[in-house]
């Protein structure tokens, strides 16, 4: 009792906090004291599942959205429940800056892939700015399970608390406990200010939107490639699968790299400067012309690769040949993406210069052929969450444009309230002075970045309905930027343009954003690999796309209608708008 009261008056007075040691502070009494208890009616957190440790010295490699650093820190877990739920238990995990680095700040983050987290691998990006870093389970019954280990409770049965958890409840439920927590940890008075964060991508990315379409827990946040508008996006891993069974041709991945190398060789220079990256992908589809690659010559050596979770590893012989008007016709309907039976476009696709990924085809020794393969992101989709069977096992027999349409529909339905996430009246996040950076790479070859720039342009269009376009973007842009990231690939720089930058620095530019009133313009990029590792980028806001003049030595933004009409999808398909 002594003991517990002692930390009490600890974290009730900042001086004393900010004087104290690591050591002082990283005790199981010290924390269990610091627990907030009351701070979400309906949850109840269990003090006894408290776990403290203390690092020194920890160095922290570099990762794409931050840079490495070395610091101390404070790991904690706890778990906590929702009063009346049977057999419910939720793991939450901070790690807490040494007292004296602490700089007023808490940031949440998310996962990738169906993961609600990325394990500890994304807690850094927040310790080394002085933030307490946070992420959840989600319920799901470890930090390693992910949502679609738990979303059936069994065969034709949906977990709708996993559901929802997954949706937007956990990462809400995680704010509120980590930012009363951190405040009773560091002893914060009600009256100091507490900076509080997020920053994820690609599941993370729509894990964040599900917050910030709803809440205004935090002040700023950085969202990547979003893998929101989940019916559509889904489906869309299956497109690529579907063209080539209505053309009947299943080429080898060399064909495909072949067109891809030249598309990328083509385009690089359409910006203003040939350095091996694809800065207008707009400027490509306006003005290159895949039949180009008909009759080249390609070759890949034999390998033995690995794709996705859901794939298993495959080995594949040499390839030689030349690039067909069948692989060409195939390039071409990718790209200008998902149709139903009537020509009517259905979703967008990838922009030219992204590699192939969901085109996969399997190569079958006996019959000395390329077969198709499912993809299994869009096959765990059409099992799992439409079907509701725990399979790993879609066939595409029998299956239509119209078929995915329908998919699509399905999904869209059932779970627009909790995974599409994309309501786009942001009132109350804005409202209360919320600051957005949405970074999302142009090449990307899992969500498209049209998908980025046609939710920007949703947002725009409904809180700014009666202001012209260029007046609607100005105002947007005061608190929402979207950034669109030369030859990225997905979250991360590209394999085939590794000369394109990465802005990793992006939450230092939000926390000057945010605490500083420093408003970005352009936002600053690194080249990570390669032989221009080091190289200074800035990249431009939408809509305003690079350019470089004077023989590459002067860069500017610059607005230019046709390229942001190419990025402007009808869908033509939907009665219904799709933000």
């Amino acid at each position: 009792m002594l003991l517990s009261a002692w930390a009490w008056s600890v974290a009730a007075s900042a001086a004393i906090v900010h004087a104290a040691t690591l050591d002082d502070v990283c005790t199981s009494a010290y924390v269990t004291a610091a627990l907030p208890l009351d701070a979400l009616t309906g949850i109840t957190i269990d003090s006894s599942s408290v776990v403290v440790s203390a690092t020194k010295n920890y160095s922290s490699a570099a990762g794409d959205f931050f840079e490495s650093s070395t610091f101390d820190f404070c790991a904690v877990q706890l778990a906590y429940s929702h009063n009346g739920l049977t057999d419910d238990q939720v793991l939450l995990m901070f790690w807490l800056p040494a007292p004296d680095k602490f700089e007023n700040r808490y940031l949440s983050t998310g996962g990738g892939g169906m993961a609600i987290n990325s394990g500890n691998s994304s807690l850094p990006g927040g310790v080394m700015y002085g933030a307490v870093s946070g992420a959840t389970d989600g319920g799901f019954g470890s930090f390693e399970l992910d949502e679609d280990d738990a979303f059936l409770a069994a065969n034709g049965t949906i977990d709708y608390e996993a559901m929802y958890m997954f949706g937007y409840k956990a990462h809400h439920e995680m704010s509120v406990i980590g930012k009363q927590f951190t405040r009773n940890f560091f002893g914060m008075a009600d009256s100091e200010k507490l900076y509080t964060y997020y920053q994820a991508c690609s599941e993370g990315g729509r894990e964040g939107w599900s917050q910030i379409q709803r809440y205004d827990d935090w002040d700023g946040a950085v969202v990547g490639a979003p893998a929101f508008r989940y019916a559509h996006q889904q489906v869309q891993h299956l497109w690529s699968d579907m063209a080539m069974k209505n053309l009947d041709y299943y080429p080898p991945p060399c064909e495909l790299e072949k067109i891809l190398n030249l598309t990328i060789a083509a385009c690089d220079p359409l910006d203003g400067l040939t350095d091996g990256v694809v800065s207008r992908t707009d400027l490509c589809k306006l003005h290159y012309n895949l039949d180009k690659a008909i009759g080249e010559s390609y070759y890949c050596a034999a390998e033995t690769s690995s794709g996705y979770k859901k794939r298993q590893a495959s080995s594949t012989p040499a390839q030689s040949g030349k690039v067909t008007a069948k692989g060409v016709e195939l390039a071409k309907a990718i790209i200008d993406g998902m149709k139903d039976s009537q020509g009517r476009q259905v979703y967008l696709s990838y922009q030219p210069s992204a590699t192939w990924s969901d085109a996969g085809t399997t190569y079958n020794s006996e019959t000395d052929s390329w077969e198709l393969s499912v993809s299994g992101i869009g096959g765990d989709w059409v099992d799992r969450f439409l079907e509701l069977i725990d399979s790993e096992s879609l066939s595409l027999d029998g299956v239509t444009e119209d078929t995915l349409k329908a998919w699509i529909y399905e999904g869209w339905q059932r779970y627009d309230s909790v995974l599409q996430t994309t309501w786009p009246d942001l009132s109350v996040y804005h409202g209360a002075g919320g600051k957005i950076l949405h970074v999302h790479g142009e090449s990307d070859f899992s969500v498209p970045a049209a998908s980025s720039v046609r939710y920007w342009e949703s947002v725009r269009s409904v809180m700014y309905p009666d202001l012209s376009y260029t007046a609607g973007a100005a105002q947007l842009n005061e608190w929402y930027r979207l950034y669109l990231i030369p030859g990225a690939g997905h979250c991360a720089p590209s394999t085939d343009q590794t000369n394109g930058p990465f802005p990793q620095t992006t939450l230092q530019v939000l926390i000057d954003w945010v605490e500083k009133g420093s408003t970005p313009t352009t936002l600053p990029a690194t080249v990570l690999q390669g032989s221009e590792e080091g190289k200074k980028w800035e990249l431009c806001a939408w809509p305003l796309r690079p350019l470089w003049t004077k023989n590459g030595a002067k860069f500017e933004c610059v607005y230019d209608q046709a390229s942001i009409n190419t990025w402007h999808w009808d869908l033509n398909a939907w009665d219904m708008p799709v933000y």
